[in-house]
């Protein structure tokens, strides 16, 4: 698996609205987005950040992954090409 990228808040983001995810509400630096499919409705939170911690990358990574049948390499890739 390669390496978890260094990425702002706002990129990752940008990933997700292209996976589906709409902005739901923002509180203070965190921001609620939401994706209704065939599983049912999942919601995430991200820290709009400049820099996301490795560890809640990862976390958001691994749950995008389980709620859109998409494995965590393919989205490393895909982030990094955002």
């Amino acid at each position: 698996m390669p390496k978890l990228p260094v990425v702002s808040g706002d990129k990752l983001i940008k990933l997700l609205n292209r996976l589906g995810y709409v902005m739901e509400r923002q509180k203070g630096s965190h921001v609620r987005l939401r994706k209704i499919s065939a599983l049912g409705e999942h919601n995430i939170t991200v820290p709009r950040h400049p820099e996301i911690a490795k560890g809640t990358l990862n976390d958001i990574l691994s749950k995008v992954s389980l709620w859109n049948n998409i494995s965590k390499k393919e989205l490393i890739e895909m982030l990094e090409k955002v």
